[in-house]
């Protein structure tokens, strides 16, 4: 019961700065909304750098996100809720949403998924990926459609997920093997003017 009632503190907390500092309201509906976008073209571009190591971090990403998201879909059988618009009163709601299960985020494990990975393999300002995926979460409270558990589980969820990925999967023969069966396929369509290796 405690924790339910800081749950709804926390995200009163936070919803409530939207009705506070209104200017900030379209940053924070486009961070929720659109950043995801960013987050396409970034894989995009990583992985069409056609070196090596990004291309592992990517797949290293995916897989994360799909075992977070396995994860996910488990810790949301365990525990549910609405998300908060459809269960308290005078929340400042900012974007539509239909009414389902909102524990946890699939949007921030999504983003903490790909950001927690660019941070382990990235070398320069890797931090810069986590501050994005935090401010996507906090977006997602702003904008009224999660409590701060359903972020926080699924951050928590991604990160671990993350982690284990990385201890395990770059070290494959079956990922190299795989990117080298793929990479000969794509030398026939788009012929590579250079390769190196990160």
């Amino acid at each position: 019961m405690y924790l339910s009632e800081m749950n709804s503190t926390l995200f009163r907390m936070i919803n409530d700065l939207g009705k506070e500092f209104t200017s900030l309201n379209p940053t924070m509906v486009f961070i929720s909304k659109y950043m995801v976008i960013f987050l396409a073209l970034a894989v995009i571009l990583f992985w069409f750098t056609r070196r090596n190591n990004n291309r592992i971090m990517i797949i290293c990403g995916a897989i994360t996100f799909i075992v977070a998201e396995i994860l996910g879909k488990l810790a949301g059988r365990i525990h549910s809720n609405n998300q908060p618009f459809a269960e308290l009163t005078n929340v400042n709601k900012l974007i539509e949403h239909s009414i389902d299960n909102s524990f946890p985020s699939d949007h921030t494990i999504l983003f903490f998924s790909f950001c927690m990975t660019f941070f382990l393999f990235r070398k320069r300002w890797n931090f810069l990926w986590i501050v994005l995926a935090a401010i996507v979460g906090i977006s997602r409270i702003w904008v009224g459609v999660h409590y701060p558990a359903d972020v926080l589980v699924g951050a928590g969820i991604a990160v671990g997920s993350a982690l284990l990925v990385y201890l395990f999967i770059p070290n494959l023969q079956i990922i190299e093997k795989a990117l080298r069966v793929y990479e000969r396929g794509e030398r026939l369509i788009i012929p590579a003017r250079s390769r190196s290796n990160d």
